[in-house]
């Protein structure tokens, strides 16, 4: 058998993320060898993955693109293909595409304390092939990407209809002229309805309880008059902060002044929607705002398509599927031709892939967040998990440029091998704290935990995070470091 190809860092994942990593690696760390791995046959991970109509970003591409290339498209509430494009471009123009191994699957990957590398095993197609590296970097995402999630409906055998889920969207699905049910009521559910409703005889978004959900121009009118009148990196830069200030403001103030936030979203929604509408049943969540994400719609398309008759929304419980149908708890029946099930991700800690340290088997549960990037008791290795308050490449961002001070760190200092050890510190906490989305409790116990203090603590602020992962010293006595 020939021997295995060795990396210095092997990054997992072409998406958002690892494009990102690979930017970051050819900028910072340029004399380090690094290969890509990507499951699928193209760039773009999770803009690769989701097909199904009106996909389209949740948070403002100005904060969602990467840092180091503005994004210059008029709509910043993006289509999802626009955004694939985007990190496709990133990687062309880098010469990143060509360090990219598709239809590369990883299976596990196994540290050696003695060698100080990962060899890392995955099947390119059906075929078993070996990689080393010095260092992994998953950028793999956090969710699984063969299905999503599907809670087991009573009586759904005996539907006629089509039950189609948003991450496997068929692409041949004619739904024009059909009563569709979309059952969910989070950013893919608020996206498809206003999509599916210019063809379908009628779309119905039938909810368990309501999301918080705000309408926000889909084109940045102080950004586009920024870039007419300012040289184009600086424009991209005032507004890309300017995004990033707002959202901190919004979120801080629906921490301390959550009644105030939550009437201000409902008088939006109020004026948005028909007169008398039941704005308190159908949009009035029983939690604070910012519990669980907020859902972003551009120009209240949403809303819109409720006014225009063509959407409506159902809260209530499912009792049963019929035959052609939905029976609710209440006894109303919803006809259906075709119902899509936008009812969740399932959550994964490094896209799924089986970790062992020197012959032991790593449980993900077990380990404490360092500093929202590396884990406790397992070496040179770090993965990117962004923001749930914010946009998931800020904290991307903040991540790969810390990865690659760490990797010159060791390397003036001749080590090789980092491993954050806890001590006494003892998991008090899930990996993301005090936020209640039903993606994220399916996954606590499977899911890495964090600690009391810093630098054990995952903290969902971006301010307070360029403090810990830009400017302070990588070396602390948390983490180990050996030769």
């Amino acid at each position: 058998m020939p021997a295995a190809e060795h990396f210095d860092v092997l990054i997992m994942g072409a998406g958002l993320s690892g494009i990102d990593a690979a930017h970051h690696l050819n900028r910072h760390c340029p004399n380090k060898t690094y290969v890509v791995m990507e499951q699928r046959e193209r760039i773009g991970g999770t803009w690769d993955l989701f097909r199904y109509p009106g996909i389209r970003s949740d948070s403002d591409m100005l904060t969602m693109g990467y840092s180091f290339r503005p994004w210059t498209l008029p709509r910043s509430i993006s289509p999802g293909e626009d955004i694939r494009e985007y990190i496709t471009a990133a990687a062309s123009d880098e010469g990143i595409d060509k360090r990219i191994r598709f239809r590369h699957t990883i299976q596990s990957a196994a540290w050696s304390s003695k060698d100080a590398r990962w060899t890392v095993s995955a099947l390119h197609g059906d075929a078993p092939v070996t990689f080393t590296c010095n260092f992994l970097f998953s950028c793999a995402g956090y969710y699984r990407y063969s299905s999503g999630y599907t809670p087991e409906f009573p009586g759904v055998s005996a539907y006629r209809g089509q039950v189609v889920h948003p991450q496997l969207w068929p692409e041949d699905l004619d739904y024009t002229g059909k009563r569709v049910v979309i059952i969910g009521s989070g950013a893919t559910a608020v996206t498809l309805v206003p999509s599916l409703a210019e063809t379908a005889a009628h779309v119905t978004m039938l909810q368990r309880s309501p999301t918080y959900v705000i309408s926000a121009p889909e084109q940045d009118s102080r950004a586009i008059w920024l870039r007419k009148h300012l040289p184009m990196k600086l424009a991209f830069t005032l507004s890309r902060w300017k995004n990033i200030l707002f959202t901190a403001y919004l979120y801080q103030m629906s921490q301390f002044f959550p009644d105030f936030i939550k009437k201000a979203i409902l008088d939006k929604a109020r004026q948005a929607l028909p007169d008398g509408y039941d704005v308190a049943t159908h949009f009035t969540p029983s939690y604070k705002p910012w519990e669980q994400r907020m859902c972003l719609v551009p120009d209240a398309d949403l809303f819109e398509a409720i006014k225009s008759g063509r959407a409506s929304v159902v809260t209530g419980q499912i009792e049963t599927f019929t035959a052609s149908g939905i029976q609710l708890k209440s006894g109303e029946i919803l006809e259906a031709d075709v119902v899509v099930t936008a009812t969740g991700l399932v959550m994964q800690a490094f896209g799924g892939i089986s970790l062992s340290v020197d012959g032991r088997h790593v449980d993900p549960a077990k380990t404490l967040s360092y500093k929202g990037v590396m884990f406790s008791g397992i070496p040179n290795l770090a993965a990117v998990f962004g923001y749930i308050n914010a946009s998931w490449t800020l904290k991307a961002d903040l991540i790969c440029n810390y990865v690659c001070r760490l990797l010159n760190h060791m390397d003036r200092e001749g080590m090789r091998q980092v491993t954050p050890t806890s001590g006494d510190e003892s998991a008090v906490a899930p990996f993301v704290e005090n936020f209640s989305s039903g993606y994220m409790r399916r996954a606590l116990d499977a899911w890495p935990k964090q600690g009391a203090k810093a630098p054990w603590r995952v903290y969902q602020n971006y301010f307070r995070d360029i403090l810990h992962l830009r400017w302070k010293s990588v070396a602390d006595r948390s983490l180990q470091f050996t030769k």
